[in-house]
């Protein structure tokens, strides 16, 4: 065969491969309202900046005289590219192929998708939208099988190593769903979007009739915490995806990407967020965007262990991570879900050198019957422990409660403490409201008056709550004018930023 021939066989085989399933499964993907897996690489990346690895792997049919007549391409599309012109690792699941099917594709494909991002220690997207096992593929090989989740040791190093995104644009089951949550971040479309251990029809055999969307959709996960955010369109997910890798390196130990600094004036407004009654709550999230580069919080998982938020945001041009209690969602009290949250937040954070800063209004863990039986002690202990052992710098704000072992876990007490409180403090082992009853107990039974001795023991307790008190015998290190907070997480980041990468990460992160 000459050179001119073999390069036009090239070329054929690269036009075949780029049919993709064919014109008429193309079009049937298209007519759901979803992109197919070229068209959304084209969309996420630079422009013409992908250079794909096996462009033309797939089945091929020989004739008698080694012809090629027929070839289906592998459904799993991968190489190099770049967004928002850093170099990163794109993957892509192609229905219009088996469906995606995992174990229709070439294994060698996925393992060394996840070996090259490991490698070059280059970001990780994948774009999920496949099955898993399929019955078909027992004919197809005439043999059963013991199954095996290709590459994933090196899916389990990423986590550790790059940041890595999935984006689940479809429906997904079983290793594909696996592989979706072992992310930094999980973005699925709401109503194109489901994500299955085992989807409807398998689900039926065990006498459960549902539907897709009642089963895994978006709105499930965003409740469920699998998926860290929802959005409306594909176009939404690719920007989500390149939002978030804009505050990460490109790989752990490597310096956070920096923007301008940015000078916000002292907000006097800040002074009357948090309400005299106790009783009244606020908008933490209005607080944020008060104190933070202004337009950067970017909320992760916000329906799920919703007393806690968890973001990415800028101080200053500098990449935080933020931990904020919402006072509206059982007082800021952490539930088994929150504390869940809390942790793999915590173990993002310290892979990549996050700061972070923790604005704290905790009345403790959950308590009661249903949070007994969500094991949230067990739970909590674990966040304690993440807590505890991370290296990376933390902050702490005291907004107002900061209450019992839940709240002494707002931070790390050993070694240097960077907290400031404002002058809405209230803190202790566990709220006076709760405790009176408890610990005055024979002292109210013996009173005449059980109501005045209430009120006169309520009366004593507030003249020692005050937060000045406090501070007198520096049980808490400063207290603040709240007009004054932007400036002292301005100074905490450049602090932060002047040692924060002399330090590896001590704990592994866990998805």
């Amino acid at each position: 065969m000459s050179d001119s021939s073999h390069l036009a066989e090239l070329r054929r085989r690269a036009g075949l491969a780029r049919e993709m399933g064919g014109a008429e499964k193309v079009a049937r993907h298209h007519a759901r309202g979803k992109l197919d897996a070229r068209a959304r690489i084209a969309r996420l990346c630079d422009e013409s900046s992908f250079r794909e690895v096996g462009s033309i792997s797939g089945v091929a049919v020989y004739a008698a005289d080694g012809a090629l007549t027929d070839f289906s391409p592998a459904n799993f599309i991968f190489g190099r590219a770049r967004i928002d012109g850093r170099d990163v690792v794109v993957t892509a699941d192609d229905f219009t192929v088996r469906g995606g099917a995992a174990d229709a594709s070439i294994r060698e494909k996925v393992v060394q998708a996840e070996a090259m991002a490991h490698s070059l220690r280059l970001p990780l997207v994948r774009l999920i939208d496949g099955t898993g096992g399929s019955v078909r593929t027992v004919e197809a090989m005439g043999r059963t099988y013991v199954p095996a989740n290709p590459a994933w040791g090196s899916v389990i190093r990423n986590l550790e190593t790059v940041p890595v995104v999935s984006l689940v644009l479809g429906s997904v089951a079983g290793i594909a769903a696996a592989r979706a949550v072992s992310s930094h971040l999980t973005v699925m479309v709401r109503g194109t979007s489901h994500m299955f251990i085992a989807g409807p029809p398998v689900v039926k055999r065990i006498g459960i009739d549902t539907d897709k969307d009642r089963l895994g959709g978006a709105d499930v996960h965003e409740r469920s915490g699998a998926a860290d955010l929802v959005v409306d369109t594909e176009d939404a997910a690719f920007d989500a995806a390149r939002r978030f890798l804009s505050f990460l390196p490109s790989a752990a130990g490597e310096a956070l990407p920096e923007t301008a600094p940015v000078t916000v004036a002292p907000d006097s407004a800040l002074r009357d967020m948090v309400p005299a009654e106790r009783r009244h709550t606020y908008r933490m999230r209005h607080l944020l965007d008060r104190v933070l580069d202004p337009g950067s919080r970017l909320e992760m998982a916000p329906k799920f262990g919703r007393a806690t938020i968890t973001a990415l945001a800028r101080v200053d041009g500098k990449p935080v991570a933020v931990l904020a209690s919402d006072p509206n969602i059982y007082g800021g009290g952490w539930s088994a879900d929150t504390c869940d949250k809390v942790t793999r937040f915590l173990d993002f954070a310290e892979t990549f050198r996050l700061p972070v800063l923790h604005f704290v209004d905790i009345p403790g863990f959950m308590i009661g019957p249903d949070a007994e039986s969500a094991g949230t002690i067990r739970r909590g202990a674990r966040t304690l422990a993440a807590i505890y052992r991370a290296t990376v710098p933390v902050m702490g704000i005291i907004i107002r409660k900061c209450f019992g072992v839940a709240g002494a876990g707002h931070m790390n007490p050993d070694g240097y403490r960077h907290r400031i409180a404002w002058p809405s403090g209230d803190w202790g082992s566990i709220p006076l409201e709760g405790g009176i009853e408890a610990a005055y107990r024979s002292e109210l039974d013996a009173a005449e008056d059980r109501e005045a001795a209430m009120a006169e023991i309520v009366a004593r307790l507030e003249a020692l709550r005050s937060p000045f008190r406090t501070a007198e015998a520096f049980g808490v290190e400063e207290i603040i004018d709240p007009a004054e907070t932007r400036a002292h997480l301005v100074e905490f980041a450049h602090l932060a930023y002047r040692r924060n990468l002399r330090d590896a990460p001590a704990a592994r992160y866990r998805p």
